[in-house]
């Protein structure tokens, strides 16, 4: 029998990626994770909704199927967090257990802020159901990249794959990214805003500093 989450030796460190579409998320993990492994540390990279077999079928569901265009808000909410907590208890949990750095593009508080405040679900809910997909394991460092929502939207739309999560209306995505800097301010020990307006280099400074303090 797995453990619980809660009860597990975490010896590593958990640090995770948010922002709105197109906010470069993905380029600077990959910057990070190259950055880490140079210094010799473990690591482990995920992402959400995946990571797992079972949530890589609910990633397909939830982005791709075509059949995903009427699902509703609480359903898209319970999916991602059905996602997450097979993530955590079956790749997270051990990782951390072994000492490893965790590297996640994108967790709870997309859920927080994609579906508490974009999707305008009620936060006390969303936060219960959270808590109970996570069994307490939360990150150690969360970096939220911020850009106005109309260039991530232009790069976002630029790409090859284009999924269902961005393709929401304009005032959707200002909704997530009022959410994100509300999130911040109030956990600002655990949540901190980086400027994506910034060139690649300065964002990575930030980056670096900031991950280099937590471990």
């Amino acid at each position: 029998m797995p453990q619980n989450p809660q009860k597990m030796a975490r010896n590593g460190k958990f640090v995770t990626f948010e922002g709105g579409e197109g906010s470069g998320k993905s380029t600077h993990i990959e910057h990070l994770v190259t950055r880490l492994r140079k210094s010799g540390r473990p690591v482990m990279v995920v992402r959400e909704p995946g990571g797992t077999e079972v949530g890589e079928q609910i990633r397909h569901i939830l982005q791709y199927s075509k059949q995903s265009a009427t699902m509703v808000a609480e359903a898209e909410l319970l999916l991602f967090c059905a996602s997450r907590a097979q993530l955590v208890r079956e790749i997270i949990q051990p990782a951390l257990a072994r000492g490893e750095v965790v590297i996640g593009d994108r967790f709870l508080d997309s859920t927080t802020v994609y579906q508490g405040v974009g999707r305008k679900l009620d936060a006390d809910s969303v936060a219960a159901i959270n808590r109970f997909a996570v069994g307490g394991c939360v990150p150690d460092l969360t970096l939220v990249i911020d850009l106005d929502p109309r260039v991530g939207l232009e790069r976002a739309r630029g790409r090859e794959l284009f999924d269902r999560m961005e393709n929401q209306s304009l005032e959707f995505y200002e909704r997530v990214r009022r959410g994100y800097l509300d999130l911040a301010n109030r956990e600002p020990g655990r949540v901190k805003v980086i400027d994506g307006n910034q060139c690649i280099d300065a964002v990575e400074k930030q980056i670096w500093e900031l991950v280099s303090h937590v471990l």
